[in-house]
């Protein structure tokens, strides 16, 4: 009977040690994968990480309502499993055209995910009529120098409106004394930062009593930082050819009116559709420019889509 019972405890732990290795296999593999995508879903409460912090400036985890509102932004973006696997891979295309910009411009790189949770990385358009992957207003656009009409409208222009994103972001920040505040001033406004500051008489945004959307907006923030810099540690598995990729392209410089841009594409082999695609600020298919203004339209290299 004992060498029965020691018999079975060899097999349980040999199999115990087979459940182990498998489950440690390397997720790269499409056998892996695919065995994982139908076994491996559970819903766990998340641990808090001891630190966590927005642009070199740290969260005050210590206090009570700060971890609840933190654990409450975990939980929703790590749990909102079809948003969050979209935004690891638009992430992958537009972060290395953002980052740049914001080195540039000196602004730390945690603002890519100020993006992320305004537009989801598209070119959203908000009921207030902010629009694009920043979210600019008209009249913020037209005050920072994008060109915003019924044929054009660069607020659709990544690069164009992440340089005026920034611009904006430094002029809060200089305002309001911190990043924290600069960012929650991106949703609520520099003058809605500041009178709540003055009125509330504190002078950290951790501190400040605040509406649902932007009490919550520098939390989300972190927590896409912290679930899009840590994908295994929440759930998120995937393949680096599972990732979007942005499409090379050159520019064409056009100072003349255009007057159909369907042809215009055709003379580049594309369609009305990818010179869209492309160039989402041109918004009707033709162009006016009365004023001989000189615009660089994007034209994807050949090869990446169909003949």
């Amino acid at each position: 009977m004992k060498r029965i019972q020691k018999g079975l405890m060899f097999v349980g732990v040999l199999s115990v040690v087979a459940l182990s290795i498998n489950a440690v296999q390397d997720p790269g593999t499409d056998e892996s994968f695919e065995k994982k995508q139908l076994n491996d879903y559970n819903v766990y409460a998340l641990t808090m990480p001891e630190k966590l912090d927005f642009a070199g400036e740290a969260l005050p985890l210590s206090d009570p309502d700060i971890y609840e509102r933190m654990d409450r932004e975990l939980l929703v973006n790590t749990y909102w499993q079809s948003n969050a696997l979209l935004l690891f891979k638009r992430a992958h295309k537009y972060f290395p055209v953002i980052e740049p910009i914001l080195k540039k411009h000196g602004v730390p790189d945690d603002f890519k995910y100020l993006a992320v949770i305004e537009s989801g990385l598209t070119n959203a358009v908000s009921p207030a009529g902010a629009r694009g992957f920043w979210q600019i207003m008209k009249g913020t656009g037209r005050d920072f120098g994008l060109e915003i009409n019924d044929n054009v409208d660069e607020r659709y222009n990544l690069v164009m409106s992440t340089e005026v994103a920034c611009e904006y972001l430094k002029k809060s920040k200089e305002l309001l004394g911190s990043w924290t505040a600069a960012a929650a001033a991106y949703n609520a406004g520099n003058r809605g930062i500041t009178s709540r500051l003055e009125k509330q008489k504190v002078d950290d945004y951790y501190d400040l009593l605040l509406g649902e959307e932007t009490g919550r907006y520098v939390f989300r923030i972190v927590a896409l930082k912290e679930i899009m810099n840590n994908p295994l540690k929440y759930g998120f598995n995937f393949r680096d050819k599972d990732l979007y990729n942005l499409v090379p392209s050159h520019t064409v410089k056009v100072d003349t009116a255009v007057t159909d841009f369907a042809a215009f594409a055709q003379k580049f082999d594309i369609n009305y559709k990818i010179l869209k695609i492309h160039n989402p600020w041109l918004r009707e298919p033709f162009l006016n420019n009365s004023s001989r203004k000189l615009y660089h339209i994007e034209i994807p290299e050949k090869g990446y889509y169909k003949d």
